[in-house]
């Protein structure tokens, strides 16, 4: 049967109902022939099958993608809908071909036997530990719904901080970048056209004039090596970041370090730390197992070392109070709350509650960071393209007091 299974093709079908309506869907079966009868069984007369192209489900399965997946999910059987139909309805009703293509492998896998959480770690890519983890403990314990309800309600909460943090990154670099952009094309389209007006003014023009034309100058000349220069450094530069696990730590180490974004990563990374053991933990997963997944999610070298030497502690029987304790990246407030956790027999409760003060940290440092990158932006910018502005025009205003 599994045999069978794995032979499976997507088909794309046309057709019409008993009310004549012309109907499309898809299906994945073993051959047309399997497609016609399943068909004819729910009163479709066929009139068009054929297999969907391979490159119909080219597309990127994004981390919203699953997030929004494990949502729906989570509410249908919360819902009393089947497992099966559920992965069904999401599947054919996702916009993302690529999307639907996996869950219906996912809904193949299970309808020949294998567990859910064994049919999403075939696909590491998009299912983690901690995923499967829990969707196992779930099946398990016979609370797969409210497993999925849990974990749909993490994979939130931590898609939202990666967007608050992305967005306060991008937006002062995506500005930068425009301004470079802008001040190369006015070095190579404006300045020249300048210069050669100042060629008959018969006068010394002035140093600041001189220097932008020296720099317009090096810029027409080399404006290939230039652009060539920065594109193969910042492509390099991420290249050997996401290969190099010493680019990894030094790098982390240093944005953890870097004013004003730094303190924003810290505690987004202390967030995401919590909100991650404190659902492995509510879930009934033993705490140096859970470690595991924590420190994949921490998304930070320097964080992932510490929950890593964390683990190795409590393993040897330390208490997690200590071991974080011991690893010197927490705050005093998140060892006061593991500590009180620990003694009170509610560490699940307590890391929640961690996560949440520093996801409402993470809010208002990135509102404060866009309040104030604002006046800083549109002072760089003015200053930028203001002073090349009036390092042209110094020769213009000269000759007007010369006439004058």
């Amino acid at each position: 049967m599994a045999v069978t299974a794995s032979k499976q093709i997507t088909y794309l079908w046309e057709g019409k109902d008993k009310k004549g309506k012309v109907i499309k869907g898809e299906i994945r079966a073993a051959g047309e022939a399997v497609v016609n009868a399943t068909l004819r069984r729910q009163g479709i007369t066929v009139t068009k099958v054929k297999k969907q192209s391979a490159f119909a489900n080219k597309g990127k399965i994004t981390d919203k993608d699953i997030t929004l997946f494990t949502r729906q999910l989570a509410t249908m059987m919360k819902a009393g809908v089947p497992l099966l139909q559920a992965f069904d309805i999401v599947g054919k009703g996702h916009s993302n071909p690529a999307v639907s293509k996996l869950l219906g492998d996912i809904k193949a896998d299970v309808e020949t036997g294998s567990s859910l959480s064994a049919a999403f770690r075939k696909y590491p890519l998009y299912f983690d530990n901690l995923f499967c983890n829990l969707v196992g403990a779930g099946e398990q314990a016979g609370i797969l719904d409210t497993l999925l309800d849990r974990l749909a309600t993490y994979k939130e909460k931590i898609q939202a901080i990666k967007s608050k943090i992305k967005s306060a990154l991008t937006y002062p670099i995506s500005i930068l970048a425009v301004a470079f952009i802008i001040t190369a094309i006015i070095m190579i389209f404006v300045i020249p056209a300048f210069k050669s007006l100042f060629s008959g003014f018969g006068a010394d023009l002035p140093g600041p004039t001189l220097v932008v034309m020296a720099i317009s100058d090096i810029f027409v000349e080399w404006w290939w090596a230039i652009f060539g220069s920065i594109g193969f450094g910042i492509w390099f530069f991420f290249y050997t970041w996401k290969r190099s696990e010493k680019m990894q730590g030094t790098m982390d180490r240093l944005l953890l370090k870097a004013p004003i974004f730094g303190d924003l990563i810290r505690k987004a990374t202390i967030a995401r730390f919590a909100r991650t053991l404190s659902t492995m933990f509510a879930a009934g997963v033993p705490l140096v197992e859970a470690l595991d997944s924590v420190s994949g999610a921490a998304g930070n070298k320097v964080y992932f070392d510490a929950t890593k030497k964390i683990q190795s502690e409590i393993s040897t029987g330390t208490s997690l109070t200590v071991a974080m304790q011991n690893a010197q990246v927490f705050p005093n407030m998140v060892l006061q709350m593991t500590a009180i956790g620990e003694e009170s027999g509610a560490l699940d409760s307590m890391l929640s509650k961690v996560a949440d003060f520093y996801e409402g940290e993470v809010d208002d440092a990135v509102a404060s960071i866009s309040s104030l990158m604002e006046p800083v932006i549109m002072v760089v910018l003015g200053t930028l393209i203001g002073g090349l502005v009036i390092a042209m025009y110094m020769p213009i205003f000269k000759m007007g007091e010369v006439v004058g």
